[in-house]
């Protein structure tokens, strides 16, 4: 394969990576060569990476993903790019170099997103509207697949049906009560009091603070419970379901109890585990480029920056989304 002007003019980059598990004090950005694409695989030269929780937990060697790296290491953290394609393999016929993509590449286990340049498999990419940039489209692919498999595929949302979200200002949140919105559900979220406004600009219905109400006492009869917090969130959110009802736990560590409270109770529950589809991302890049959904960045850190970025991440009261300017 022929290497571009930009290969040529920059064999090098910088990258996040950590040699082992443990707090922020293990990331380090480091000089690397730049990777040549496989025959299926395509360059992107990355403007913007999303941070989501995973990369914070798998950090820490916490949850599926830690177990399966923690042989590989020193590893690159990153699940979610977004750039300019620069290269692509032998076998690559969908995307050529300056094409504006965007994906959530080697999930679990090759992870690669804080870079300047990452590769990804050609058909986890999908093409970005024009009216998203690119910085911004690096934090959309992992939260809103999460987001869209927990509504259309785990609990069937249907137009009609009311829906509570937790944590809805949140990454997967704020695209979920978008996407339920959109499709015609009746939206209540929890929030705290400084994301009120937040939800109500984007169209929730009602907000309910988590800190000062409680959901079993203000809900009942409810379709569908996306709980994106888990633990006692998730256990108390069962009694707010109707008969048909279903909930959908997100956080993979106190999903099983969750599944088993519902049992007892003769309801309905699920936990899921995000996969990458670029079908699904070419539907939410239509949304976006409708105007349907829109997405929101909290901070943007540039690359040097990441032990920072994590440190607000593992805070857990991110608006919207971190994203990392890797340009």
């Amino acid at each position: 394969m022929e290497k571009t002007a930009d290969q040529n003019a920059e064999a090098t980059m910088r990258h996040v990576i950590y040699d082992r598990f443990g707090e922020r004090d293990v990331l380090q950005v480091v000089e690397a060569d730049v990777p040549v694409p496989g025959d299926d695989q395509v360059l992107v030269r990355v403007h913007g990476a999303g941070l989501n929780p995973i990369d914070w937990k798998t950090r820490k060697g916490l949850g599926f993903a830690a177990r399966q790296i923690e042989n590989s290491l020193p590893w690159t953290p990153g699940y979610d790019v977004a750039g300019e394609v620069v290269g692509v393999g032998a076998n690559v016929t969908t995307l050529v170099p300056g094409d504006r993509v965007m994906g959530m590449v080697g999930f679990p286990a090759g992870g690669g997103g804080y870079a300047q340049y990452a590769l990804a498999a050609a058909d986890e990419l999908a093409i970005v509207p024009e009216e998203l940039d690119l910085v911004s489209a690096g934090a959309l692919p992992l939260a809103a697949l999460t987001a869209w498999q927990a509504l259309f595929e785990m609990a069937k949302l249907e137009s009609g049906q009311k829906i509570l979200i937790h944590a809805g200002a949140g990454g997967v949140g704020h695209f979920a009560v978008q996407f339920a919105l959109e499709r015609g559900a009746h939206v209540i979220a929890t929030a705290s009091a400084g994301n009120r406004d937040f939800l109500a600009e984007l169209g929730v219905h009602e907000v309910i603070d988590y800190r000062t109400t409680d959901i079993g006492e203000e809900c009942y009869g409810l379709d569908v419970v996306l709980d994106l917090v888990g633990g006692d969130t998730g256990k108390r959110s069962l009694h707010t379901l109707g008969e048909q009802g279903v909930l959908v736990t997100i956080p993979t560590v106190t999903a099983d109890e969750i599944i088993s409270a519902a049992e007892e109770m003769g309801l309905r529950a699920h936990g899921m585990t995000v996969r990458p589809d670029v079908f699904h991302l070419d539907e939410i890049a239509e949304l976006i480029e409708d105007g349907d959904v829109k997405v929101h960045i909290d901070e943007t850190f540039p690359l040097e920056d990441v032990a920072q970025a994590h440190e607000l991440l593992e805070g857990g009261h991110v608006r919207g989304k971190l994203v990392l300017d890797c340009r």
